[in-house]
């Protein structure tokens, strides 16, 4: 793995990146410890299931929730 401080990879942040998306393991030391660069999935449509533990049904009644929040504001301006 090559580490890099802060300071040098910054110049070269985008050259650091590159070679981390090619495979090569990069990490930056930060506050004694090391921070891997590596690429990742983002995958959105389960956001609510794996940032707040939601099921598919209390998705629904959050954003009806939500939905009447908005409007009951849109009606009070």
């Amino acid at each position: 793995m090559k580490t890099l401080t802060i300071t040098e990879g910054r110049g070269r942040l985008g050259y650091w990146l590159k070679k981390a998306t090619q495979g090569e393991d990069v990490g930056f030391a930060f506050e004694g410890k090391i921070v891997a660069l590596r690429p990742v999935e983002v995958i959105s449509a389960d956001y609510a299931l794996q940032e707040y533990g939601l099921t598919q049904a209390e998705i629904k009644v959050a954003e009806k929730r939500i939905q009447k929040g908005h409007q009951r504001r849109e009606r009070a301006r």
